[in-house]
């Protein structure tokens, strides 16, 4: 009997411009609350993974869009394959059902892809199956109720076209931002599961790209950069941790979204690092306050490409990577794994927030003080949705002249 493959792929944009109300949540009976502890527990588990494996590097990276993928798999999982997704995805079998858990996806899915006008967030999942590969009529229902999946049929017989089919679709989900993500496939691959996070936001509070100048960028203590630095004088929700040692600055979109930079104080990376989890994530929205701030944030570009399958067997999903793997869910054959999962994304920071032609917007208001914050250094970021708390983006900048 021959042994037949899956490719997972993950693809992340994000072309940046709240904590405007820091405070917004959903209703309380919203399934997508269930998983939003075990979502933020996931992001975190990850990116210490990706910084221990990466110490020096950049890093850029969507937990909601692994979560998604992962979720949708363990529909066709079963016994030690399925488990190990679960509890890996930071599921306590004990505390959530199977069924509360897509039915948590399903409802975030439908929250995240709400139309707004000043927000373009798109996320969806699809599934490239081979032609003469027949899938189980649970896993052809299931996707599409709980993870609103296309199934596209593809001959990977034909694995350069597969490949272009593939890539055709990513590219247009991302505006044309990430490509030819699909590559050297596996030629016993019968099944990529597809999953993709689009966001395009604007600044609530653009930056006047005439202030943008060249400034230093201190990498560590040996190296600096120049890079353009964007600059304004406005109120900004902002805390400084002393016990860790950080400032914390948020900066809303127009929309339901926000984007929270951490700055270690110099030498505190790896402390702060180590400390990131919700706790001290909550710590630090509790303690935001509105302050006159002259901030100082680099413009820059990131993409990060990451074949997970090392970051995840560390976080204890090995099976599933395996002859081990039980995805008989998915078609009944028992000969069935995942040989490669990769997720790509992509990010741009400007003064917009996108990719837009630049605006001069001119503020009125009492003049006071500011305190110069000066992000000239390695920070760390995350990007939410405000009213699920879902942790859409994250990722660290240690250089913003690498990409």
């Amino acid at each position: 009997m021959s042994d037949f493959s899956l490719w997972l792929i993950f693809a992340g944009l994000l072309a940046f411009g709240s904590c405007g109300d820091i405070e917004q949540k959903p209703p309380k009976t919203s399934p997508s609350l269930k998983i939003s502890p075990s979502n933020a527990d996931f992001a975190f588990k990850f990116y210490h993974q990706l910084a221990s494996e990466a110490a020096n590097k950049n890093i850029i990276f969507s937990p909601v869009s692994i979560s998604f993928a992962f979720a949708l798999l363990s529909l066709g999982a079963k016994g030690n394959t399925l488990s190990q997704l679960l509890t890996g995805l930071s599921f306590n079998p004990k505390e959530i059902t199977e069924q509360e858990i897509h039915n948590g996806f399903r409802h975030l899915l439908l929250a995240l892809n709400r139309t707004q006008a000043e927000l373009e967030l798109n996320i969806g999942n699809a599934l490239f199956t081979h032609n003469e590969f027949k899938l189980l009529q649970k896993f052809l229902k299931d996707p599409k109720h709980f993870y609103q999946s296309e199934i596209l049929p593809t001959n990977f017989k034909k694995l350069k076209e597969a490949e272009q089919q593939i890539n055709n679709y990513i590219e247009k989900k991302t505006n044309g931002k990430l490509k030819d993500v699909a590559k050297n496939l596996d030629p016993s691959v019968v099944l990529v599961i597809v999953n993709y996070v689009f966001l395009k936001a604007y600044w609530e509070k653009p930056f006047n790209y005439q202030l943008t100048q060249e400034d230093d960028f201190f990498v560590d203590e040996q190296t600096t950069v120049k890079v353009p630095m964007m600059n304004r004088d406005s109120f900004f929700n902002a805390y400084y941790d002393k016990d860790l040692g950080c400032q914390v600055v948020c900066l809303p979109y127009k929309g339901d979204a926000s984007a929270l930079f951490i700055l270690p104080d110099p030498g505190k990376l790896k402390q702060v690092e180590d400390a990131l989890g919700k706790k001290v994530l909550l710590k630090w929205e509790k303690s935001l306050r509105p302050q006159k701030i002259h901030l100082t944030l680099p413009k820059f570009s990131l993409d990060g490409s990451y074949d997970v399958e090392k970051s995840l067997r560390k976080l204890g999903i090995t099976d599933v990577f395996t002859d081990h793997a039980d995805l008989s869910g998915i078609s009944g054959a028992p000969n069935l794994k995942v040989s490669k999962a990769i997720h790509n994304t992509y990010l741009n920071v400007n003064e917009n927030g996108t990719e837009a032609a630049a605006v001069t917007v001119i503020e009125v208001g009492p003049t006071s003080v500011s305190e110069l914050i000066k992000y000239d250094r390695p920070f760390i970021f995350l990007i939410f949705h405000e009213l699920n708390k879902s942790i859409l983006f994250m990722g660290r900048l240690k250089n913003p002249n690498k990409k």
